[in-house]
């Protein structure tokens, strides 16, 4: 029984090693294929940043005040001029309706000089009247000094008359424009309690309700123009010498990853970040879609070069053996280690200069977290 024993035992380690032997060696592993073919390959270079618009502007207000009205919300579309808030004004239209009475009564004020300095020339004339005629009867000997001297005073002190008038009038014009120019600031401030929109856009925040005090710079909305809406979007140096203007790009919001949007390179940063070593691209989307919002995350592709009818490899499909890069070929039902040399890279692409053909079939692991790297001649199975 003892032999029988030492055969089993035997026959079992045979059997897992059999099975050792096949699963690591000869079991043909599962793998996907893909044809080689000659296409167009686009080179890109991509950049992360956020949705931003050239133009914005915090709406708020000149002055101080309690908000009595928000006729706007955000997501609202409003036009240049469009009045979107209001602010308590009873302070101020009385205000405005002090300044006015004093600016009348200055007004008034000055009218009454005028009427004085009137009156004054005529009392000059009349004396200056009195004093040729004493003269004359002077002259006749119908006259003595101390009339013509009487005479001479009435002048002086009307001509004393009429320069007082002629100063009480200058100053009363003075005191008037004063007036008038603290009519003018109260009717201002009591205008700017009426805030409007200063262009047409879209209100993307509101930041006060009604009831809120209002002080001047403090933000009430957030006023956007869609004119031009952009992604600012940060690119390593090294793609410097490659960007330029108008160049044709791809903008992929991080909401619609499978949708991307049509764009074109507006302008180049022409700063670098010290840390990063990245600067900005600002990347015009042409087709806004349905929803969208400022600051939104989004990565942009944008087209370099394009190079026509080459053969392209998916980066997906390339290994790297003792420092090499190259690719698996199927042969047969065997793996086949294949170096090749490439060019330029695209997105998920990159050209092959050569070492490879148009028609040979790559091949990978169809579940490389499973299994161990592909070797040269190793079984495969193409599912």
């Amino acid at each position: 029984m003892r032999w029988v024993r030492r055969v089993f035992v035997f026959v079992i380690l045979a059997l897992a090693v059999g099975f050792l032997v096949y699963t690591k060696v000869l079991r043909p592993v599962p793998v996907v294929a893909h044809e080689i073919v000659r296409r167009n390959l686009v080179i890109e270079v991509m950049g992360t940043g956020s949705i931003q618009a050239r133009v914005s502007a915090v709406v708020s207000s000149k002055i101080q005040g309690r908000l009595i009205e928000l006729s706007v919300d955000q997501g609202d579309m409003v036009s240049k001029g469009t009045v979107i808030a209001r602010l308590d004004d009873r302070d101020l239209i009385r205000q405005v309706e002090i300044a006015r009475a004093n600016a009348q009564a200055s007004q008034a004020g000055v009218e009454r000089l005028v009427a004085d300095q009137v009156r004054s020339q005529a009392v000059l004339r009349q004396v200056e009247h009195d004093l040729a005629r004493t003269r004359e009867s002077f002259a006749q000997g119908a006259a003595n000094e101390s009339e013509i001297d009487k005479a001479e005073e009435q002048v002086a002190i009307a001509q004393a008359d009429l320069a007082r008038s002629k100063s009480a009038i200058a100053e009363g014009k003075m005191l008037l424009i004063a007036a008038q120019k603290t009519l003018e600031y109260q009717q201002a401030r009591l205008e700017d309690t009426v805030i409007s929109a200063p262009f047409d856009g879209l209100i993307v925040r509101r930041d006060r309700d009604p009831g809120d005090i209002i002080v001047p710079g403090s933000a009430i909305y957030q006023l956007v123009a869609l004119d031009e809406i952009w992604v600012s979007a940060w690119v390593d140096e090294t793609a410097m010498a490659g960007l330029s203007p108008n160049q044709p790009s791809r903008v992929l919001l991080r909401s619609q990853p499978d949708e991307p949007l049509g764009g074109h390179v507006v302008r180049l940063g022409r700063e670098t970040d010290s840390e990063t070593r990245e600067f900005l691209v600002d990347v015009a989307i042409e087709d806004l879609p349905e929803q969208w919002a400022i600051g939104q995350r989004a990565d942009v592709y944008i087209e370099t070069n394009r190079l026509e009818d080459v053969l392209v490899v998916p980066m997906s499909y390339l290994v790297a053996v003792d420092g090499e890069r190259g690719v698996y070929i199927l042969d047969g039902n065997r793996a086949r280690w294949k170096p090749c040399e490439l060019g330029k890279q695209g997105r998920e692409s990159i050209e092959v200069t050569s070492g490879l053909s148009a028609g040979d079939v790559l091949i990978r692991l169809a579940n490389p977290g499973k299994q161990n790297a592909l070797k040269d001649q190793k079984k495969v199975v193409v599912q």
